[in-house]
């Protein structure tokens, strides 16, 4: 099993925006989100992964077939570090290996400083970070978790430090 990871540039914007409607609808499980009147969810910051150089966008590939997509956001505390803002791999690749891979890869992007996010209701992505992040963390993860009215909804925010040398850059 080949796991990649593509930068998504502007041609393919529609497929990203597509995949986001599939994560949304799954965080939905979890989350008050509502349908609009044309059937879709609403994602507010899809272009600023087109226009804005701190924000990156990656397709999840397994074997050449697309398989998810990786939103990163670089510099959200003032400190040069990167948070995962959105991951999502789909159904048909989830238990597999591939969202380890794919987070190792894109950690392997940036090294040094992340951050990310999980709620406290969505137990596969906390069980997922916290294993993936203890295999690949150089030295302690901090682990602050927040609560309404603080937070949208109840979250656990991991920070940690990745290191090695950055990766080629995606194609």
């Amino acid at each position: 099993m080949d796991v990649e990871l593509m930068t998504v540039d502007e041609a393919d914007r529609s497929v990203l925006a597509n995949l986001i409607q599939f994560y949304l609808y799954d965080f939905s499980d979890i989350r008050d989100l509502a349908l609009t009147w044309h059937g879709t969810f609403t994602y507010r910051h899809l272009d600023g992964y087109f226009t804005e150089a701190d924000r990156e966008a990656h397709f999840i590939t397994v074997d050449g077939r697309l398989a998810g997509f990786a939103l990163i956001r670089g510099d959200v505390d003032g400190d040069g570090s990167w948070n995962v803002a959105e991951f999502f791999v789909a159904r048909g690749h989830r238990r597999q290996g591939v969202a380890r891979e794919a987070a190792r890869r894109l950690f392997a992007r940036h090294p040094g400083v992340w951050t990310l996010s999980f709620d406290h209701s969505n137990a596969p992505a906390a069980a997922l970070w916290r294993s993936v992040v203890s295999t690949l963390a150089v030295g302690p993860v901090g682990e602050i978790d927040r609560h309404p009215p603080e937070a949208a909804v109840a979250s656990t925010r991991l920070r940690f430090r990745v290191a090695g040398e950055p990766a080629p850059r995606p194609r």
